[in-house]
């Protein structure tokens, strides 16, 4: 009976390492580069856009190992995404009502945005046209930064295929520059 309430009330490991492996997104995400250099506006939608990729680049990996502990992982990195969506959207004070409508849209763009990604990741012209129409929004950006953020992202997809997936279930995931 212990046990059974133990996992009731107790968040499973996976969970807490797919929590600290988001929080890791988030902070990779806020690195200056992406919005001085690489010109992600600096806005809600420019910071979801990039959280987004880096949490695309995570679960990439996680479809690689085909397994079911990190399908469970996969699922909780974007439940803990959307979990703090929710508790941001509240902090900026939209109602009840306004949160499940604008969670809603987000999810919309964010499976959106996974699907595009995936289509175009092992082709970097294809990469900069979705991440033109996804993390730019159609701005006029020069090509060569579409096109750098696109080089960013293959270059992580590799580093991070390449690392042990144990170690990405664990939390430990290393982005390159």
């Amino acid at each position: 009976m212990l046990s059974a309430l133990k996992q009731i009330f107790s968040p499973s490991p996976i969970k807490h390492q797919a929590y600290d492996t988001y929080v890791k997104l988030v902070e990779q995400s806020r690195q200056p580069v992406f919005y001085r250099e690489l010109q992600v506006e600096d806005s809600i939608d420019g910071r979801f856009d990039i959280i987004v990729l880096h949490i695309f680049l995570v679960l990439t990996r996680c479809e690689q190992g085909a397994s079911a502990q990190a399908s469970e992982f996969a699922k909780f990195v974007s439940e803990a995404f959307f979990a703090d969506m929710d508790r941001s959207l509240r902090e900026m004070g939209v109602s009840d009502t306004g949160v499940s409508i604008r969670i809603k849209k987000m999810a919309q763009a964010y499976y959106g945005r996974m699907s595009a990604y995936k289509e175009a990741v092992h082709d970097e012209t294809a990469l900069a046209e979705a991440l033109k129409r996804n993390v730019y929004r159609e701005r006029d950006v020069p090509p060569q930064v579409i096109a750098s953020l696109a080089s960013y992202a293959n270059r992580n997809e590799r580093a991070i295929a390449g690392q042990p997936l144990e170690a990405i279930l664990s939390g430990d995931v290393k982005f390159s520059s």
